[in-house]
Order: C-alpha cells, then structure tokens, then sequence
C-alpha cells in the first residue's frame, strides 16, 4: 500500500511517499514559497540506498499548483516511482488542531472538513492551510482515501484535572477554552519507541520535543496525562520565536500601559519572542555560535531553555508518580548534547544520573545516555511524524480495504 503523507503550511508542502506496511521512504520533498516570484520543489528519491535530489523553480501561485508538480515528479518518465496518481492508495493529511470532536486518526468526508473548517479559530495560522491541502489532493489524487492525522488527538486522553483552565465554565462548555495541546504524532511516536525499547508498555515516560516549536508530554501506558502547549502552541517551553509560559498581567500590561493592540501582542509573544526575543536568533545553532563569541544574552538565553525543561521534568515526575525514561526528541532534543546536559543536571534525587560521554557521543537509532545504573533512562529518539501518520492511516484503511474486497 502506497500511503502519500501530506503536511499543508500557509505557503509550502512537505510530503513524503511511504510503502506500507514494510515502512520504506520511496520519495519527499517540500514545495516552497507557494503565491511568490518564484516556487521551489525539493524532491528527493532514495533507491538502493541512495538519495537522488531534483530541484525545479517555478512559478506556484496557489497549493494546487505545488501539489500538481508534486503528482507531475511522482511520475515523472525519467525518475517517476508511481505509473500515475492511482498507484496512490491513501493520503495521509497532518492536521494540527482536532479540538474535542477528534481523538482518532479519521477518514475525511464532507463532515469531517466541516468540523475542520469550523476549528479555524482555535488554529488560524494551520487549519486553514490543511483544509487547502485536503481539497487540492482530493482533487489530484481522485481514487486515494484521504485521512487526517490530528497533532491533538494524542492528547485527548488526559484528565479534566489536566486539561481544564480556571475559568468560569462556560467558556470551555460553549467555546472550547481548553488545553488541547500540540506536537501529538511527535510525542506518540517517540514514546512507543522508548516504551519498545524499555519493554515495558506500562513505563512512566516524559517526551521533550525541541525543535522551532517545542513542548513537553507526560505519559502513562502510552497515554497522554498532560502537556505543556495548551489552546495554541504558545504555552509551556521557551522556543525558537514563541515565549512559552508567560505571566497573563504582562498582556494586560502592553495594551493597557504601553498601547499595544491584540494583534501586536500576539505577534510579539508568538513571532517575536522565545530565543529570538533573547539572543537576537530563533535558531539554536546561532545561539550557540554567539555563546562561543562571549554573548551573554545568548548564554542567558540558553540557559533559560534549559532551565524551563527542568521545570516540567519535576512537574512531569510529580503528575507521574515517578518516571522510568526523559526522551529527547526533534532537531534540537536530537542534536544538542549540551541542551539535554543542563535539562537533567541536579535531578539525582529524581534518580536521574546522565553520562556525559555517552551524551556527547553520535549515535544512529535509539541512543541511552543514562549512567549504566542509573533507575531512570534518559533515551535520545530520533521522531519521524511521516512514518507515524501512514502508520496510523495503514492501521485505520487496511481492515476497511479488506472487508470492502
């Protein structure tokens, strides 16, 4: 079963073609600056264990026109890895926010793109743009089963203790004021890797997803309890432009005091702020290039993402009664030895003890950076969302594919 993986942004597409169930990367890519000048498509093939990359620039006005190269590539008489679009059984959409009314990867009907049209509000910087993404495939791929795979349905399982806010009721029973959290393919993934590796289903696990965005996950059993990231993706961790947890009063502050509207608020706290509000640079990279050259905003900086991860874990710990596995995950979770040092230093009495040579180490696939004896692992786990979506839509179709025979 081919399973076409599809995450839909305001102005370019990521996708990748997966053949399930044996889980093998057939081809990807991303279209770029979607309504500029000049579109780019990256399309990537791998072939007996190589990696073919065929770049085009080209005028793209609108996600059909991306989506559209993207088929032409697909079957391209040269370098094609389908005969035409048919050979495409599922298309597998990522949609950020699901709200309450999707705890569960879902097959797309009319109603479905209703309910995801009507969530607008709650994400309207990413419903939209998948909503797009939806109808153009429906449109190009005519005889595939379209699919969306929620980043909020993995949180659906935690308590009302946890997902509630501390205000008056109505404004979760008429308006949807909840914690709803993000990043849920991510944290799904990853802690049924370590859970794997563990062999323990029932471990006490805390996913920490660092990349641009970030967040935080407790899990039980393969079960979200909580997460940091709540109505939007602004809440809980410092990030690369987003401030995370911030003190209400200072909204009340800028508009208020300092004549800021909403609209400037939000772009403040959301595009503004986070490491690129502290050391000049959303891109963890930088920051570290700038503490090599003595900058001392940026060491704050770093040392402020850190601290906040510290936080949660304590946090994490406590909601869990005690934690068997911190995973680290994502660009920056995956890739900064250092970070992952000072987001676990002083939790001995947590039990957990990092080894720092093992840390510093690279390492393909799952990497154990704990001491040998330690009671806690602390796991490096490479997330890969697109495999975790055509897994879930090759779970959901196959039994319907099979009865339908």
């Amino acid at each position: 079963m081919h399973i076409f993986v599809i995450n839909s942004g305001s102005s370019s597409i990521k996708y990748q073609l997966i053949k399930m169930p044996q889980a093998t990367l057939i081809c990807g890519g991303l279209v770029e600056r979607i309504g500029l000048a000049e579109g780019i498509v990256t399309h990537k093939i791998y072939r007996n264990n190589q990696v073919q990359v065929i770049t085009e620039k080209n005028p793209l006005p609108t996600h059909a026109d991306g989506l559209a190269a993207v088929a032409r590539l697909l079957t391209h008489a040269e370098y094609g890895v389908i005969a035409n679009p048919d050979d495409i059984t599922v298309i597998g959409h990522r949609v950020v926010h699901g709200g309450e009314h999707f705890a569960a990867t879902t097959i797309i009907t009319n109603e479905v793109k209703a309910q995801i049209k009507a969530l607008f509000p709650l994400a309207p910087l990413h419903n939209p743009a998948h909503y797009v993404g939806i109808e153009v495939a429906e449109s190009i791929f005519t005889k595939a089963t379209q699919v969306a795979v929620f980043d909020t349905a993995f949180h659906q399982t935690m308590p009302p203790v946890a997902y509630r806010y501390a205000v008056p009721n109505t404004l979760y029973t008429q308006n949807g004021v909840r914690v709803y959290g993000f990043h849920g393919t991510s944290h799904k993934y990853v802690s049924a890797q370590a859970a794997a590796y563990l062999q323990n289903p029932s471990a006490k696990i805390i996913t920490i997803h660092l990349g641009n965005g970030c967040s935080m996950a407790a899990v039980d059993g393969g079960k979200c309890v909580d997460t940091t990231m709540g109505l939007g993706p602004l809440s809980g961790l410092i990030m690369g432009t987003r401030s995370g947890d911030i003190d209400p009063s200072v909204i009340f502050y800028l508009v208020n005091q300092l004549g800021y509207s909403t609209q400037e608020v939000s772009d403040l706290l959301n595009k503004q702020s986070g490491l690129l509000g502290l050391a000049g640079t959303s891109d963890m990279r930088d920051v570290k290039a700038l503490i090599q050259q003595g900058n001392t905003e940026a060491q704050l900086a770093y040392a402020m993402y850190a601290y906040r991860i510290k936080k949660y874990i304590g946090a994490y710990a406590a909601v869990l009664n005690g934690v068997d596995a911190l995973v680290f995950t994502a660009g920056v979770g995956e890739n900064d030895a250092a970070i992952r040092e000072l987001a676990v230093s002083h939790l001995q009495y947590l039990g957990i003890h990092m080894d720092v040579n093992k840390n510093r180490q690279s390492a393909i696939g799952i990497q154990e950076v704990n001491e040998a004896q330690a009671p806690v692992k602390i796991l490096v786990v490479p997330t890969n969302e697109e495999l975790e979506i055509a897994r879930q839509c090759f779970q959901l179709v196959q039994p319907f594919t099979l009865n339908t025979k």
